[in-house]
């Protein structure tokens, strides 16, 4: 059955509204050629079926069935004659052959009559390399079935082909170019390994092994295409070795599908060694992280506990740091900070130097790393105090290499990287001892480099070419003990198939138990699959790297030269050591102050003796003394709380900070309400009682001192509910306040970290808010009390107005130094002057307000004696009743006294003007005797005591007033609001 594919593009060109399709004119339609069709452009299947001519111009193209290709013309014109271009070369559609037969392993495959692909027609000369002899047919012919007339031939050794051993066939991708060309050197060395293990008679008697290989280029997608080439085609594979990462890691993904092992030679992603995603993956080529064993030994000779690490952003480095994080905390060491970037390392490596790093480890390739250690120059990320570990197999120029992707100099990068390790994967036998193959690791390299006839250095793949001849004699010596175990269940190497797990099986576990001598070293697989090798350690001195030291990760032995050189001398700290200091209060301070509180309570101590002593003095009575030791007992208090103010650390253990913050916080707290709230009390009483205008009310009035004590119990209460509450719910604790570190002048590796105690609770805020809102609000309404009763006289309470002072004082220091001290709570010395200062010089202010007048005045006039003279003639005290009467009125008489000053003033003012008014009159009026008599009767009357004085009119109200008879009989509203009688003691 024909199916013929007529891809027609619906896009019309343009004009091909005119195409002409019912025109006799142009190029009449063709057939298409036999398993193909034409593509009609601009026309669809039902317009084809119709048309019989297509215009000038116009192109056709031929397609072709899957499998086959086009031969002859592709694409046919229409001619202006009526003809189609090239009508005399036919096109036909022909089946296509494998292209694996135009490539031959150690020999050369000439295609002829081939176009594009190979067709049918096409046929294939093979030729083989000198020392080889071809095994098939020479020449092979590709059929009209798709299909080579012979099988792909074979170029073999010629020295094997008389041996009659059977034959085993390896498939093998070796990157001759790409991103790692490592075959150029392993290729060649896999080949010496070969012919040295075929020629041995103890190893494989009976078999000889025989390599087919492709170059996978190091790329993925070549390699897929190669894979399935060694996987479909004859002969049977028994296994697989692939080189480079990416394609290892494919081979070993699709293997297990074949039951094929997989042994790699050039592939160190940490990702392969997942037993679960590839569990026959087997490589003598050391996983990168093989570096981290050596690493964690080395932190630990060196007394390293904190490292840092800073990475490229790539699978195979973020691979290596996964491992060596699960590896550091097995050993007991932290990796503090991980630092990661895709191309740009300047933030990382500022990150590094923010972050206080010493040992770090850099994971880059070696054009990163140049652009790492400029970004390190330039932050001084280098010297004494930091190393840097690096991989070991960067140039050994590498930071003399002129890049333009930095602006560091040669002297900067040399400067900068001056003093790392590296540590490096042994992949040549350090010493000089025989390998399986009679080989030491010199004469092995020897003969490699006669066999590679060009410069190692210009060769891919130089280094890792023992590996992959080592990879050699571990699958040999594997498939010779799977041999001698398959022989006794009756099979052979020569029955694996791709379905045969048995055989696989025995091959995992002879591969996974190898242990032998070869040129790179020891060659054992850990439980991974991954190849247990030695580490080189290399340290950068004077701008050569040196030698310092192997590892042996199979043995866990470190041999270690004694040549590791440091800039300080020695090997850095791995951390800034940090020393905690406290701050403590300065003692000349704290003595200072102390002593002032000492005396501040000696002083408190003296006057409320001197209070008690003289209670019974009456000008101490009127002071409210019971309210006045009060205020002395507060002073006493808040005094007292300058000790455990300053007391610190210094002084006392952690244990008992919590006790300190107490007292500090009952002592001030109850001092300050006994102190203040007396004075307070007193002054709201005066405020209270005596502002009133009205002398009657002041009269009525009496204070009783009850009331006073009650107010004063009313705040000393308050207090203590705040402060027990305080205390049950929200305890203060000592806390400590951290500091910024501060680096000593002597050493660079240390750096102090100064931390200061406080008292504080976990709400400190709010209960200072409540405490300080509280008291605040008393001082403000103190003020405000002190102002208002300013200008009050009162015996009740004789010293208000020093009562006052104190109050304004105290006030003014507290709303000043509350504010300050919050503020300068962070440095000890300015917050205890400023608290205990204002404590101490606010407790002196009110007791020499309080209390040194009243010794002044006892002592100056002698009250106390009078009054005990007094006392023992007459056996009795006055009366105090009485004694308050008298004083009243001895006031009043003062008083008055002042306004009959007054008011006699006020009388010759108004005999002045009487007269001068007399006078007008007299030269104004003629002198006749009723005129004279009119005057007379308007300036005198007569009583009966005869003639009165002009001035004395008994209708003027003054008058009346002056007038001691009159006065008894008139109110005070009649005499203008004056009390004008005499009093006379």
């Amino acid at each position: 059955m024909l199916l013929l594919l007529l891809s027609v593009v619906l896009i019309p060109a343009p004009g091909s509204g005119a195409l002409g399709l019912n025109s006799t004119t142009g190029c009449e339609i063709i057939h298409p050629p036999r398993d193909g069709g034409i593509r009609y452009r601009g026309l669809t299947p039902d317009q084809v079926q119709t048309v019989h001519f297509l215009p000038f111009d116009y192109e056709i193209e031929y397609v072709c069935r899957p499998d086959r290709e086009i031969v002859g013309p592709k694409v046919r014109k229409c001619l202006p004659n009526g003809t189609w271009t090239e009508m005399g070369h036919a096109s036909r559609c022909l089946r296509t052959c494998p292209k694996i037969h135009l490539s031959l392993e150690n020999g050369q495959a000439v295609p002829r009559g081939m176009e594009r692909v190979p067709v049918e027609g096409t046929w294939v000369e093979y030729h083989c390399n000198p020392g080889f002899r071809l095994v098939g047919s020479a020449r092979s012919n590709c059929t009209k079935v798709g299909r080579w007339s012979f099988p792909k031939p074979i170029c073999e050794l010629r020295r094997l082909i008389s041996t009659g051993r059977r034959a085993v066939h390896i498939g093998a991708l070796f990157p001759m170019s790409g991103g790692w060309p490592g075959g150029q050197a392993c290729l060649p060395a896999v080949r010496m390994a070969l012919e040295d293990v075929n020629r041995r008679r103890d190893i494989l008697p009976d078999h000889e092994l025989r390599l087919i290989h492709h170059d996978s280029k190091c790329d993925p997608g070549q390699a897929t295409k190669y894979l399935y080439e060694l996987l479909y085609n004859d002969p049977i594979k028994i296994i697989l070795m692939p080189g480079c990462s990416s394609v290892s890691t494919l081979v070993a993904e699709a293997a297990r599908m074949w039951n094929l092992i997989v042994l790699s030679y050039g592939s160190s992603s940490p990702a392969l060694s997942n037993r679960q995603r590839f569990p026959t993956f087997f490589r003598t080529h050391p996983s990168a992280t093989l570096h981290n064993p050596t690493r964690v030994q080395l932190f630990k000779k060196w007394g390293w506990t904190k490292i840092a690490t800073i990475q490229q952003t790539t699978e195979v480095f973020t691979s290596t740091l996964d491992d060596l994080d699960q590896r550091v905390k097995e050993a007991g060491i932290e990796i503090t900070f991980r630092q990661s970037f895709f191309s740009d390392p300047s933030a990382p490596v500022r990150s590094l130097k923010r972050q206080d790093a010493r040992i770090i480890v850099g994971l880059f390739y070696e054009t990163e790393a140049r652009k790492v250690f400029c970004e390190v120059y330039k932050e001084k990320l280098y010297g004494k105090r930091y190393v840097w570990f690096l991989i070991g197999w960067y140039a050994d120029n590498w930071f003399r290499i002129k890049d333009p992707a930095i602006n560091c100099t040669e002297a900067e990068m040399a400067e900068a990287v001056e003093g790392h390790v590296t540590t490096e994967i042994v992949m040549l036998n350090p010493e000089n001892t025989r390998s399986i193959s009679n080989m030491t690791s010199q004469e092995f390299i020897e003969k490699l480099q006669k066999r590679l006839g060009k410069n190692p250095e210009e060769t891919g793949g130089f280094q890792e070419a023992p590996l992959a001849y080592d990879a050699i004699w571990a699958l040999a010596l594997a498939l010779n003990k799977t041999s001698a175990e398959l022989v006794k269940k009756g099979l052979r190497l020569e029955d694996f198939n791709y379905n045969n797990k048995n055989i696989t099986d025995e091959i995992y576990r002879a591969l996974n138990s190898s242990a032998f001598e070869g040129v790179s070293g020891h060659v054992v697989f850990d439980a991974s699959g991954s190849r247990m090798a030695w580490t080189l350690i290399e340290q950068l001195q004077g701008g050569v790297y040196k030698k310092i030291g192997y590892y042996d990760s199979t043995k866990d032995n470190l041999s270690w030269y004694n040549n590791d050189k440091w800039i300080g001398d020695a090997p850095p700290a791995d951390y800034t050591k940090v020393i905690t200091t406290f701050r403590f209060l300065s003692q000349k301070l704290f003595i200072s102050v102390s002593v002032l509180a000492s005396l501040g309570i000696l002083l408190a101590i003296v006057c409320l003796a001197f209070n008690i002593y003289n209670g019974h003095v009456r000008y101490i009575q009127n002071s409210q003394p019971y309210l006045n030791n009060m205020t002395a007992v507060g002073c006493t208090l808040a005094l007292a709380a300058v000790f455990p103010l300053g007391l610190d650390g210094y002084h006392i253990g952690s244990g008992l900070f919590p006790f300190v913050c107490q007292a500090r916080l009952w002592l001030l707290g109850l001092g300050f309400s006994l102190a203040y709230g007396s004075m307070f009390t007193k002054i709201w009483w005066v405020h209270t009682v005596f502002t009133k205008k009205e002398e009657k009310k002041e009269r009525r009035k009496t204070l009783e001192p009850w009331k006073l004590y009650a107010t004063v119990g009313l705040l000393v209460g308050l207090d203590v509910v705040m402060l027990a509450v305080w205390q049950i719910v929200d305890p203060l604790h000592r806390t400590i306040e951290e500091f910024t570190k501060e680096e000593p002048k002597t050493d660079i590796d240390v750096s102090i970290l100064p931390q200061l105690e406080h008292c504080s609770s976990t709400k400190m805020n709010t209960w200072l808010g409540i405490f300080y809102g509280f008291k605040g609000l008393l001082l403000l309404l103190g003020i405000f009390l002190a102002y208002e009763t300013k200008s009050v006289s009162t015996e009740k309470i004789n010293d208000h107005r020093a009562v006052g002072m104190a109050i304004y004082n105290v006030a003014v220091l507290c709303l000043i130094t509350a504010p300050v001290t919050m503020i300068l709570n962070s440095q000890q010395d300015a917050a205890f002057a400023f608290a205990s200062l204002a404590v101490v010089f606010s407790s002196y202010i009110t007791l020499v307000v309080l209390f040194v007048p009243k010794m002044r005045r006892l002592i100056t006039r002698g009250e106390w004696q009078s009054e005990q003279q007094d006392t023992m003639k007459t056996g009795s005290s006055t009366n105090n009743n009485e004694e308050e009467k008298s004083r009243l009125l001895e006031k009043e008489n003062r008083e008055l006294e002042k306004i009959i000053a007054e008011k006699e003033e006020r009388v010759s003012e108004l005999r002045q003007q009487l007269q001068d008014r007399q006078q007008l009159r007299s030269r104004r009026r003629p002198s006749n005797p009723s005129s004279r008599d009119g005057c007379a009767a308007d300036n005198h009357f007569t009583n009966a005591a005869g003639p009165v004085p002009t001035l004395y009119q008994p209708s003027l109200p003054l008058v009346r007033c002056l007038v001691s008879e009159q006065a008894d009989k008139l109110g005070r509203s009649n005499c203008d609001g004056s009390r004008v009688h005499l009093l006379y003691k």
